[in-house]
């Protein structure tokens, strides 16, 4: 047996996963979201209708459902926050029918993206800071969640960020405590695996193990071919970014990331640190919040609205270029078909040419 189609011994039993249940994928931008993603995906798990096609950032794809992206953005920034506001955890409620009508619109677009699917993925780093709205979401649905946290360094988040959106170090490292926060905190009732990130690129299998002994069932479509799937997925471009510098030594917010980070790696080896720890970070950052973040929330409000408008807009035109390459292939398919027609057409003319005028 090869290790690609080699299967841990004691994964759960199969009929585990025979029952309905949510794949969430929480935790920040940048951080590994994608890459798990993907391997639960092929691993049996259901991607939603509209995925977010890859880009110069991410080449092998985000795996979000880009519709639902556009919907959080959306309702981040009905309570005045975005999806870079640090301070938009904890989650701000709206008045009990502006928030009724959210997750209705919520509840809508989910049936849409899935379509009753039995496993349904979702990865969108902004529902980890809107788990309340998306927890209801799907207990109204009866569907039981399954969380999925990939841990990554902040400083390599960061330095992914600075990249992409040129955001200052200590912006994404709050960021990510944030976000980190909001993961764990929401999801604290609910079966979920802690993934270091670098430990899913070196050793996936015992991570997948780790996912499916914390979930008590098997991920639903973890087959030998699923895995040599999963090996040709995880290649070393992946790993980028490395960090350099001392977290704690980030002005102002190193120390409280570095209480969380340090939560999180022991909670990733399987050496959970008492819960304390995080809600004592929890309030520090809300703290912060109150004496700052009336001048941080509005401005990263209003750019995340030119943002998401611009997502959407390039999302749309993406959905509708994969849209005309599949008609122009069906297209050329067709002008194939045709010719080959006019050719034995031209044949079959030919031929009786030749007995007619053997006649």
């Amino acid at each position: 047996m090869t290790q690609a189609d080699s299967q841990p011994e004691d994964r759960p039993a199969a009929s585990s996963s025979s029952s309905r249940a949510a794949y969430l994928v929480l935790g920040m931008h940048r951080s590994g979201t994608s890459a798990i993603t993907q391997v639960l995906a092929l691993a049996g798990a259901s991607l939603p209708e509209n995925v977010m096609p890859g880009d110069e950032h991410n080449a092998k794809g985000y795996f979000e459902p880009w519709r639902i992206a556009v919907f959080n953005d959306q309702r981040l920034r009905a309570a005045g926050g975005a999806w870079d506001d640090p301070f938009a955890y904890p989650y701000r409620s709206l008045d009990p029918r502006e928030e009724k009508r959210w997750i209705t619109r919520a509840t809508d677009l989910f049936d849409e993206e899935f379509a009753g699917a039995r496993h349904p993925l979702m990865k969108d780093p902004r529902v980890s800071v809107l788990g309340p709205l998306w927890r209801t979401v799907l207990n109204d649905l009866r569907l039981p969640a399954r969380a999925v946290i990939p841990v990554r360094h902040p400083l390599e988040v960061a330095g992914s960020l600075a990249k992409r959106d040129g955001f200052p170090v200590e912006k994404s490292v709050l960021l990510w405590t944030s976000y980190m926060l909001a993961a764990e905190r929401y999801s604290r009732d609910t079966p979920r695996a802690i993934i270091p990130y670098e430990g899913l690129l070196s050793d996936w299998r015992t991570q997948v193990a780790r996912i499916e002994a914390a979930h008590g069932a098997p991920l639903p479509g973890l087959t030998p071919q699923a895995a040599k799937a999963i090996d040709g997925f995880l290649t070393s471009d992946l790993r980028h970014n490395a960090a350099t510098q001392d977290l704690a030594a980030v002005p102002h917010v190193g120390a409280l990331a570095s209480q969380v980070y340090e939560w999180f790696v022991a909670a990733a080896q399987d050496q959970p640190r008492p819960i304390e720890a995080l809600d004592e970070a929890g309030q520090r950052l809300e703290e912060m919040g109150q004496a700052i973040g009336v001048f941080v929330s509005p401005v990263t409000s209003d750019l995340a609205a030119a943002r998401a408008d611009l997502l959407e807009a390039r999302q749309v035109l993406a959905f509708e270029q994969s849209k005309l390459s599949a008609l122009e292939i069906r297209l050329a398919t067709h002008a194939a078909q045709i010719e080959d027609h006019l050719r034995l057409e031209q044949t079959v003319g030919d031929l009786l040419d030749d007995l007619l005028g053997e006649r």
